[in-house]
């Protein structure tokens, strides 16, 4: 009886265990019983747990197999609690009945009912007057009566809410219950959801299911209101096809646009799992209706057709754990049209993913190594480029990496790769990079040297002749060349790496405005010795050049890939200092300083770059600073001597209010690297200055707005620009959100309306207003302020060009 009581009272409440239930105040409709001991257990194991009776009398009554007790009547069984005023049990009928303060109590819930009576030997039972507090996850609610038979049950005039007794926002309500514990179903008829006394929603009948199990129906619609597909309404259909794999459907209406059907696949078993995605859209209206972005593009993009018919999407991400060390994975994509992306995406990253990666392969690791065999293939996603942009597949690739101390002073490893290149437009090539290395880790409390001697040999063989070589070269790179130049189609390079990488570690207890700290002084020396080889012929199959960057200062090589090594005989120092406060321990400042002391003319260079001359490179300077637990503040710059000027500025500031606020101020400011080797008009000096303003204001406890403003100061265009309220009450939240966002790479922008009203615990109806507004205004959820946004930058293998765009927080 209990079990069927536990299931079906909180049948038709939705999981709520991701609100926010911090302006509830701590009342229960069902208070907590002083005389019930804590549970223990749990349902699994209720049927191995002795039944124990106690209560103040116990007689016989009627007939000798009647029996009462009475006088603060208590059962337990295991994680069960039953309390009464008396008890009635038949033992030979099994008829019993509980009158009078019927108090119950398991791990999941609390009841409290006038009476209770049935027939244990039929599986027969009535309970009147109900009311129960759920302990497991928030909710409360009331009936009628209950009547349960067997695995089936009825509540009749039922109730449910997640709001406090005193603070009644919503409730639902229900003539009648039925509910098949059996089956794991249950039926809702006639019921009402009540905004206070206010019915605003009835469903004359509804299935749902009564415990967790996975089962076909209809997922929360999704619906939003935008200038670019008109109302668009996505209604998602969950298959429980087997206990380890499902699919669910995503057919889609945008007014505006036309009809599409999306679907997904997962699977899970023991060694692996998987998931495939895919959509449909046989005909869009959307190309009818603006043909000059597609037959018209601007000057130097190659000319395209509108794509109608039949436009769609492909995903599979799958992983196969072979053994303990060794496993295979996959992850493949494709789309129909350049345009795919642009069209179909919200986002930022939509608009700058250029390319479509797939690869597969079998990867293994153990203690000291790492490898792998694996290929890849690059699929064109951007109209304004051509098939000369994509990276060069790589068909098939094997790498290992061994690395592993013999002594406490001396480690020796390899690094090693084979790869075959292939590409649509150019010709590829085999290359094979060994690097092994020796390195002696001398460290001390509060100091380190750690020499390394390496030495790296790459090795090519390339297809086509001379002539086809030269010819290629003089397209990706411009110019007329000797042929003569490109005869030789085997290459190799041969070449010693010595560095030495040494600091030291200085602190002293100091005292600031009447706090404890921990100040460090560490400063740091990496030396770099690396001989000319000229690799002017060699080709650039994944080869670019790394953005300048306090990490740069300290590697053995400016580019990556294996296709060019630099040249070195450079020193670099940097400084850091920290105060670390002595109270909670937290790093309270943070600055560092660095720079490269070139000795020699770095010669080694990329096609169409120049050598880094000798002399001193930019200053990389960069600052943290939290001068409490509400501000933050950082900041990185990069300051070249030789033309005077900044290369990179970032600035952040955030602060955080009470009651989960947040302000969040970015600038960003990048010059163009090809400017400064001549190659590029000057108009093109600046590569990117942008501003990023987005807030999280709470005006009290329930009313909040926010907003967000994403602008180029460089283009001078909107990225993106977010304004909205939200209310929020204990049980209730309401959000109404307004969203532009750039559309496409003609600097179009889109508008979005989005209106959310959640039923904490319950469900809600609109667009996932809070997805959005997690995306776009970081630590707008706290717990986000310790994830790294991820970067959308792209490296285009046309001759070592970098295209750059700055990190997406919408992502």
């Amino acid at each position: 009886m209990s079990l069927c009581i536990a299931l079906a009272l909180p049948a038709y409440a939705a999981d709520g265990d991701q609100d926010d239930w911090g302006l509830c105040p701590i009342i229960d409709v069902v208070p907590v019983f002083e005389d019930a001991p804590a549970p223990v257990g749990g349902i699994e194991n209720r049927g191995s747990e002795p039944t124990d009776i106690d209560g103040g009398q116990l007689e016989r009554a009627g007939t000798a197999e009647d029996i009462v007790v009475q006088d603060n009547v208590r059962l337990n069984r295991g994680d069960q609690f039953l309390g009464t005023d008396k008890l009635t049990y038949n033992a030979e009928t099994g008829r019993y009945s509980a009158i009078g303060n019927v108090r119950y109590q398991d791990s999941g819930m609390r009841i409290l009912a006038e009476r209770a009576e049935g027939d244990q030997n039929a599986d027969r039972h009535r309970i009147e007057d109900v009311q129960y507090q759920l302990t497991q996850r928030r909710g409360n609610g009331g009936a009628e009566r209950i009547e349960l038979e067997g695995a089936r049950g009825r509540l009749i005039g039922s109730t449910y809410s997640t709001c406090a007794p005193n603070q009644r926002a919503w409730e639902l309500r229900a003539n009648k219950i039925e509910i098949d514990t059996a089956k794991g179903m249950g039926v809702a008829r006639n019921a009402t959801v009540r905004i206070g006394n206010v019915p605003v929603l009835y469903v004359p009948w509804f299935m749902f299911p009564v415990d967790d199990q996975r089962r076909t129906g209809l997922l929360y619609p999704q619906l939003s209101l935008s200038g670019r597909n008109g109302f668009d309404y996505k209604q998602p259909v969950y298959l429980n096809l087997a206990p380890n794999y499902d699919a669910t459907l995503y057919p889609r209406i945008m007014s505006d646009r036309g009809g599409l059907l999306g679907a997904e696949f997962r699977w899970l078993y023991e060694r692996g799992k998987g998931e495939v995605y895919a959509n449909w859209m046989p005909s869009d209206k959307l190309p009818g209706d603006e043909p000059d972005r597609y037959l018209n593009p601007e000057v130097g993009f190659p000319v395209s057709s509108l794509p109608e018919n039949n436009r769609g999407q492909f995903a599979l991400s799958a992983a196969h754990n072979i053994n303990s060390r060794w496993y295979a994975n996959t992850t493949l994509g494709w789309v129909s049209d350049t345009h795919y992306f642009e069209d179909f995406s919200s986002s930022l990253y939509g608009i700058s993913q250029y390319s479509i990666r797939s690869d597969v392969g079998v990867y293994g690791r153990g203690r000291y190594w790492n490898a792998g065999v694996m290929a890849d293939h690059y699929q064109l996603a951007d109209y304004t480029l051509t098939e000369a942009n994509l990276a060069f597949d790589r068909l098939p690739r094997a790498y290992v990496s061994w690395a592993q101390p013999f002594t406490p002073w001396l480690q020796a490893g390899v690094d090693a790769e084979g790869a075959r290149f292939e590409h649509q437009e150019f010709l590829g090539g085999t290359r094979i990079d060994v690097k092994p290395f020796v390195t002696m880790p001398l460290e001390g409390a509060s100091w380190f040297i750690r020499p390394k001697l390496a030495w790296r040999y790459t090795a090519y063989q390339l297809d086509g002749n001379a002539q086809s070589r030269a010819e290629e070269f003089a397209f990706r790179n411009g110019g007329p060349v000797d042929p003569a130049r490109f005869r030789d189609s085997n290459l190799t390079r041969s070449l010693p790496i010595a560095s030495v990488d040494a600091g030291m570690y200085f602190d002293r207890n100091t005292t600031f405005r009447g706090t404890s700290y921990l100040h460090t002084l560490e400063p740091r020396l990496y030396y770099l010795n690396i001989p000319y080889r000229n690799q002017d012929n060699f080709p650039v199959f994944d080869t670019g050049p790394m953005t300048f960057s306090w990490g740069q200062l300290f590697r053995d090589n400016r580019y990556t890939g294996a296709d060019r090594q630099m040249d070195a005989n450079q020193l670099t120092a940097a400084l850091t200092t920290r105060f670390i406060s002595e109270e909670d321990g937290r790093e309270r400042l943070a600055a560092s300083i660095g720079q490269i002391q070139y000795f020699d003319d770095s010669r080694v260079t990329l096609p169409n770059q120049t050598m880094i001359e000798s002399g001193k490179s930019a200053w990389v300077a960069d600052a943290s600073v939290s001068p409490n637990d509400r501000w933050n503040l950082g900041a990185t710059y990069i300051w070249n001597p030789k033309y005077r000027g900044e290369d990179f500025v970032s600035a952040r500031v955030r602060y955080l209010f009470d009651r989960g606020g947040i302000v969040n101020l970015g600038y960003r400011y990048r010059r163009n690297a090809a400017f400064r080797q001549g190659i590029d008009p000057p108009e093109l000096r600046d590569q990117l200055e942008q501003a990023d303003f987005s807030f999280l204001y709470p005006i009290n406890e329930t009313w909040s707005v926010v907003g967000r403003y994403y602008y180029s100061i460089l283009d001078k265009k909107e990225l993106e620009t977010i304004a909205g309220v939200q209310w929020e009450s204990c049980c209730l939240a309401a959000r109404l959100v307004g969203r532009r966002y750039l559309r496409n790479r003609d600097g179009e922008l889109d508008t979005r309306i989005m209106f959310e009203f959640e039923l904490k615990g319950l469900g809600s109806a609109g667009q996932n207003t809070e997805r959005v507004l997690r995306r776009g205004i970081l630590g707008y959820d706290r717990d986000d302020l310790y994830l790294v946004p991820p970067t959308s930058t792209q490296r285009l293998n046309n001759g070592g060009g970098q295209v750059e765009t700055t990190p997406d927080p919408t992502l």
